[in-house]
């Protein structure tokens, strides 16, 4: 029964004209955030830092508080990714007919659910929270306490990989189109959503990925420091013999998948 009324109360918010809206606008805060960590990424690469700021979803939230009305701009963040939370939360609950579906809309809910905690800490508490590289290192460190932490740190590892080569071929074969309503799309918006799309699911690939190897060294080592967080990630790539090149191509494809998610907040299919 009462599994019932959970689902019947999914329905009704997946539903709920308000929420697409107030979704919609998450997409948008989506895209901004990517922006400002592609931004950050690119200080990193041909700037000589990033101004203090780490290249994650921290460093992001805290520059769009030193924005003039920035307060007013986080609660919006607030609400829009609340939005998202309530919205993958009912895809998670009543889905749509498939299992993977179910699984990547649980995972959004948490991811989404975690961005909507740093906001509210920064702007009830002056403190936007532990960078990703803080909390990858702790929670590493909590798995490696437990029985077979190594092991379990080491799935992990291979997990990230795998989300990497997930996101690589979803942008290289372009199944993001399917979750947009491509036929409402004019025909240049449609082939340029199309480029964005692929360009930043290509990068996001590559830094999930490079984070797996580094979890996975950490299990390897029993050294949680030897996990990192998104940043930390960022910043690896431009100690790789390519330089801070490749950072650079990964960060404009962050900024290009920011674009993507506008396009996103127009014509996904909620």
């Amino acid at each position: 029964m009462k599994s019932a009324q959970v689902e019947g109360a999914a329905r009704r918010a997946a539903n709920s004209q308000t929420l697409d809206r107030l979704a919609r606008l998450g997409l948008a805060c989506r895209g901004v955030l990517y922006g400002l960590i592609g931004f950050l990424a690119l200080q990193i690469a041909f700037g000589g830092g990033s101004k203090g700021k780490e290249a994650d979803k921290t460093g992001a939230v805290e520059m769009v508080a030193e924005q003039p009305f920035g307060t007013v701009l986080l609660w919006l963040m607030v609400v829009g990714f609340a939005a998202l939370t309530l919205w993958q939360l009912s895809e998670a609950i009543i889905g749509r007919g498939e299992a993977k579906k179910r699984v990547e809309a649980a995972a959004h809910t948490a991811v989404y659910g975690l961005i909507v905690a740093t906001l509210l800490s920064l702007l009830l508490r002056g403190d936007a929270g532990s960078s990703t590289d803080k909390s990858s290192k702790d929670l590493t460190a909590k798995l490696m306490d437990l029985p077979g932490g190594q092991f379990i740190v080491g799935l992990v590892g291979l997990g990230l990989i795998a989300l990497g080569a997930y996101w690589v071929h979803k942008g290289w074969k372009k199944k993001f189109l399917e979750d947009l309503r491509t036929g409402e799309m004019p025909p240049k918006a449609r082939e340029l959503a199309e480029k964005l799309g692929m360009a930043g699911y290509l990068a996001r690939g590559v830094i999930a990925a490079v984070a797996g190897v580094f979890v996975i060294q950490a299990a390897i080592t029993y050294d949680p420091d030897k996990a990192k967080g998104v940043d930390s990630t960022l910043r690896a790539l431009a100690d790789t013999p390519a330089g801070p090149w490749l950072l650079g191509v990964v960060a404009i494809g962050l900024l290009l998948f920011a674009a993507y998610c506008f396009f996103q907040a127009r014509w996904h299919r909620l």
